[in-house]
């Protein structure tokens, strides 16, 4: 699975708009619509605020595994 097709999955999971979670990362809903659709690419930090939000791995949002993990503990 890509990762704008994980971070779609992943925020309808948790009932949440685009309007909210953009508003999570400080960006417009249009950009985060971009984000999800493949239009535009999301950056590294802004993958990093949605792991810990959503509490998964990186690998899970980016999709490079299907292994539902949790964000690591700081």
């Amino acid at each position: 699975m890509r990762y704008n097709e994980r971070i779609r999955e992943i925020r309808e999971d948790h009932f949440l708009t685009q309007q909210k979670v953009a508003d999570l990362l400080h960006i417009g809903q249009r950009t985060y619509a971009d984000y999800e659709s493949g239009k535009t690419r999301i950056p590294v930090d802004s993958l990093l605020i949605l792991a810990e939000f959503y509490n998964v791995s990186m690998d899970y949002i980016t999709g490079a595994s299907n292994n539902k993990s949790e964000y690591p503990k700081k």
